[in-house]
């Protein structure tokens, strides 16, 4: 097992998790498209690399981190819509 490999897949994986996990729910479809598409490019790039083992590995490591970081801090902090967030100036 290369871990270059699993590497690269690793953060990759996480930080695609992390961006759909922490997007705003009005935004999530378009920003789960826009992952899909990069996760295609990504798995295309292992099948040709015949790096599949690495990067299930890399799933699932990637998987288990998210879920703690959900379960640690996301559960408590929810994602707000861009209606709750207030914004104060000089006169506030």
């Amino acid at each position: 097992m290369n871990t270059g490999f699993l590497l690269i897949l690793l953060v990759l994986y996480t930080l695609m998790m992390f961006a759909f996990q922490r997007t705003e729910p009005k935004k999530r479809r378009l920003v789960g498209l826009s992952l899909l598409v990069i996760f295609l490019f990504v798995r295309d790039w292992v099948l040709s690399r015949d790096i599949w083992p690495e990067a299930n590995v890399a799933f699932a490591i990637a998987l288990f981190l998210n879920l703690f970081f959900w379960l640690f801090i996301g559960r408590y902090n929810p994602v707000h819509t861009s209606d709750e967030i207030q914004v104060l100036g000089l006169d506030d």
